[in-house]
């Protein structure tokens, strides 16, 4: 299990432009309701991904996002999280899932102000050619290697040797 911080107040609006939090306490009456169509625009926008989790379970406690499930391996794990994470008005994601496949872990990085994916690489590799591995690495979430923004979080994987 591991706890991983966003910023709340950037990302993906899946809530009708709502952020989950506003979503989740709109109404007393309606906040059974509303808590499930938040948790349910989370665990299908990770479907519409393709991301293979048998067992899908998204929550949500108030900004916080708790996922379980078992992730095919550690790659879509991490995306998972992140598509969780990088949603508008998560501050937290608790990861409470399995993984068939382990393998090491992604570094991840907050994008700050200015940042590109060649900069970002030549922070974590050495060279800042290395941005398709990156851009790669947060694929499907990522269409185009130029539209980053700041707070978005993403996956720096290990390079092979």
């Amino acid at each position: 299990m591991s706890l991983f911080a966003f910023i709340k107040d950037v990302g993906e609006k899946l809530f009708g432009g709502k952020s989950a939090e506003e979503t989740v306490t709109i109404s007393t009456e309606n906040i059974v309701d509303e808590k499930v169509n938040a948790e349910a625009a989370i665990a299908e926008a990770i479907h519409d991904l393709d991301l293979e989790v048998e067992n899908l379970c998204v929550s949500l406690d108030g900004d916080i996002a708790i996922i379980s499930g078992k992730a095919v391996d550690q790659s879509t794990k991490e995306k998972v999280v992140l598509v969780a994470g990088n949603t508008m008005g998560i501050a937290m994601v608790d990861d409470q899932m399995e993984v068939e496949e382990q393998v090491v872990e992604a570094q991840f990085h907050t994008v700050a102000k200015g940042d590109t994916l060649g900069k970002i690489a030549k922070q974590y590799y050495g060279n800042a050619m290395k941005y398709p591995e990156i851009f790669e690495a947060n694929k499907p979430m990522l269409k185009d290697p130029d539209k980053i923004y700041p707070g978005q979080v993403l996956r720096i994987p290990t390079l092979d040797s």
